[in-house]
């Protein structure tokens, strides 16, 4: 099936985690990423665990369908042949410190001169302006920074990162969007854009409601545990065996719930009347519903709870998750194999085109593996490569 992004070229400067989710999203859908790194070891998640082997499963989980070249930045001829992929491609993707690229020579405002279709695009710690521009941004430092520790945890006493890189995801997200919106925008004028987002603007987007509720009203969130912020019955409830997530979010909802709980009586007390009075008696209703639901098992609740069409589910372990039917129907998992012949089961995209999953055309690479290959195309010969290669130019 032809991919909406068939054709492009897609330059990855990008290293961590956030950049490299932005590629990896872009190669689901089509794009010919090359992943340049630098000689002296890549991008620095090679090295981070968890490990399977040599392998840093770090790296794996966000590098899929790219290739690898890696280049001697710090060489005059190896940022020669930097530029020359950047003005070959179509979008640049970097998250250097904002002022880095310039230094390189790569200026985004020169190279759009010399190529004006080009879309560049940035990923900064917290903006390309302002006092902390230059500062290192890290996702758990944006997520403090944010307000986003600030609602996570038990209380205000126990407050807690979220337990997976929330930020860098979105921000490549986000840095994905604006790649997408710079192409389609290209297509309609010939000209394409300089687009930036930093961790910190990303992680203050998704702020949504508790952001608002504080300019808004200059109410300061505080976490909720796993209750919904602004919701009831809406969070984690202990049944017979073990604990299920329900969320109850209409009237018409709160009714059926009572009713599949054997006291429907409960919908009228007035203590529980409506959204917000069930939200401010948050307590007293949680006390009740615990004593019915551990009447009957979590997964006896939650199969009578979805055929009643209130959303329900357990809480699941990865080992769990990978068992579950619908995440085998839904095929997110690929086997692929590394250039050194082992294999490696990897989470797909997240994203269906025509009814079909987008998949991984290629593994992960190691560092290099396409350095002849990709300088082939720029139109070096096997010999020149070769060259480049015993100069300690570049690696293979």
């Amino acid at each position: 099936m032809a991919l909406p992004l068939d054709g492009i070229v897609v330059l990855d400067l990008t290293r961590a985690f956030a950049g490299p989710y932005a590629t990896a999203l872009l190669a689901d859908l089509g794009a010919r990423v090359t992943k340049v790194e630098s000689i002296k070891g890549g991008d620095s998640t090679r090295s981070w665990p968890p490990f399977e082997g040599d392998h840093s499963l770090y790296y794996d989980s966000v590098n899929r369908g790219k290739s690898s070249i890696a280049i001697d930045f710090y060489s005059d001829e190896g940022r020669g042949l930097l530029r020359k992929l950047v003005l070959d491609a179509d979008v640049v993707i970097e998250n250097f410190k904002p002022g880095t690229m310039a230094e390189m020579g790569l200026d985004p405002a020169e190279l759009r001169a010399e190529k004006p279709s080009l879309v560049v695009a940035s990923v900064s710690g917290f903006g390309a302006t302002g006092p902390l521009s230059s500062a290192a941004g890290l996702d758990q430092v944006a997520q403090g920074m944010s307000g986003i520790m600030s609602v996570t945890g038990a209380d205000s006493e126990h407050m807690f990162r979220v337990g997976i890189p929330i930020v860098d995801i979105y921000a490549g997200l986000f840095t994905a969007i604006g790649v997408l919106a710079g192409l389609v925008g290209r297509g309609a004028t010939g000209d394409g854009v300089v687009v930036s987002t930093s961790l910190l603007e990303a992680a203050l987007a998704i702020s949504v409601f508790q952001g608002q509720r504080f300019l808004s009203t200059g109410e300061v969130p505080v976490p909720q545990g796993n209750n919904h912020p602004v919701l009831a019955p809406y969070g984690v409830f202990v049944t017979a065996d073990i604990p299920i997530i329900i969320a109850v979010g209409s009237e018409r909802h709160w009714r059926e719930f009572c009713e599949l709980l054997g006291d429907p009586e409960l919908a009228d007390d007035p203590r529980f009347a409506d959204g917000k009075l069930r939200t401010g008696h948050r307590d007293e209703l949680q006390a009740r519903l615990d004593e019915l639901l551990a009447t009957r098992s979590g997964i006896e609740w939650v199969d009578a709870l979805r055929v009643a069409g209130i959303p329900a589910g357990p809480i699941f372990n990865y080992e769990q998750v990978f068992r579950d039917p619908q995440v085998i129907h839904l095929d997110m998992v690929t086997h692929v194999t590394r250039t050194d012949g082992s294999d490696l089961p990897l989470l797909r995209g997240p994203l269906s085109l025509n009814g079909l999953p987008t998949g991984i055309w290629k593994a992960p690479p190691a560092l290099g593996e396409d350095t002849a290959a990709v300088l082939s195309e720029l139109g070096l010969t096997p010999a020149q490569v070769e060259g480049l290669v015993q100069a300690g130019i570049v690696g293979v």
